[in-house]
């Protein structure tokens, strides 16, 4: 399949926090939710995700859009013969114009919610993607086109679809649940870091292939932190553990960025001054480097899978450790992320020389290692 454009791992945490007025956390809300998670294949979130699916670009590009297995020849099935409906050929110039766009479309899905044939204004979430890096939108694209998206579901009969397959949405969601180990990172991460959190919720798609993202929302003193995936995979080459340590890795390494980023801020200047030597840390000869454009972006992308390590040593046993290490090691370099290894090393041998530190607290004798 042609990939009409890049798709890479973004970390949100921009599209939040210029924005935390788009979100009301009432009193109701936070007692239901502290301390706790949800995984969600949102209606109308999955609708948008399926109007994707079926434009020019999301047929085109099989990074954007999951094309492998029986959901998606459904979606194709049942939804195909609408594809020359207006709204489908708006969502495509819009994706055209911009891959920001898909996260603006699926991003805001979760501030509408279904009242029969109409969409009303979710009470939570009013506006919750606005800004992606420097790009920056005035009105929610659902609102601007809320009536055509409505006809779009009438016509095509979406909700029918929506809740035939509800029993494979609630697979996915029990898959989470069983196999992610959300909770038992969570504990780990708060143990290990001064960052803490409220609640999460991981909003999820079949249709979601490559762009996986991670935010946060503060509001009424309360902090949720807001994760698209796709479902777990379960790969048949690959042992049950082998299997759990895949899928942690997918998850861990988009909840970690919500701790490493704030040590990694009161550190940037020698991180800055460290890690400048670009074409020593990055193969700029890789699509997706570009997306780490300075030595804070890079050094917390090294960060953010480094500290996936230190989960596996402390959490499996020494075979499965190695595994983990190995297959990081193997995977940050061909994302572009040569030096992955001595990264890794130096972060371990730092690691067990502070037991029982918060990991926030190393970093100035971990960036020691650095210095030349």
């Amino acid at each position: 399949m042609k990939k009409s454009f890049l798709f890479i791992l973004f970390t949100l945490t921009s599209i939040f926090s210029q924005a935390q007025y788009k979100v009301d956390f009432t009193e109701k809300f936070k007692k239901e939710n502290q301390g706790k998670y949800k995984i969600e294949i949102n209606e109308v979130k999955e609708l948008v995700h399926i109007m994707i699916a079926i434009t020019k670009s999301g047929i085109e590009n099989d990074d954007m859009v999951e094309q492998k297995g029986k959901y998606y020849q459904d979606v194709i099935t049942h939804f195909k013969p609408y594809e020359n409906e207006q709204i489908i050929k708006i969502v495509d110039s819009l994706l055209v114009a911009s891959i920001y766009n898909y996260i603006f479309l699926t991003g805001n899905g979760i501030s509408y919610d279904f009242k029969g044939n109409k969409l009303i204004k979710n009470k939570i979430f009013d506006f919750p993607a606005t800004t992606i890096s420097k790009n920056t939108i005035k009105e929610n694209p659902i609102t601007t086109y809320k009536i055509a998206i409505e006809d779009f579901a009438n016509k095509s009969k979406f909700r029918e679809f929506y809740n035939n397959h509800k029993p494979y949405y609630a697979e996915i969601i029990s898959s989470y649940e069983k196999n992610a180990n959300l909770g038992k990172q969570w504990k780990w991460l708060e143990k290990n870091f001064k960052t803490t959190q409220n609640s999460y919720a991981i909003f999820c798609s079949p249709l979601i292939k490559s762009l996986n993202y991670t935010g946060d929302f503060k509001n009424n003193n309360f902090k949720l932190i807001y994760m698209v995936l796709p479902p777990l995979d379960k790969m048949e080459k690959l042992s049950e553990r082998e299997n759990e340590l895949f899928n942690t890795r997918v998850m861990f390494t988009e909840i970690d960025h919500n701790y490493v980023k704030e040590p990694t801020l009161a550190n940037q200047e020698t991180i800055n001054q460290y890690f400048k030597g670009r074409k020593e840390w990055t193969n700029e000869d890789i699509e997706g480097v570009s997306a780490y454009p300075n030595p804070v972006k890079v050094f917390d992308e090294y960060m953010t899978f480094g500290v996936f390590v230190l989960y596996c040593k402390e959490s499996y046993d020494n075979k499965d450790f190695l595994s983990a290490k190995e297959s990081v090691i193997s995977l940050m370099k061909e994302r572009g992320f040569p030096k992955m290894q001595e990264f890794t090393d130096k972060l371990l041998k730092v690691r067990s020389e502070n037991p029982g530190t918060k990991i926030d607290d190393i970093y100035p004798e971990f960036l020691k290692q650095f210095q030349k």
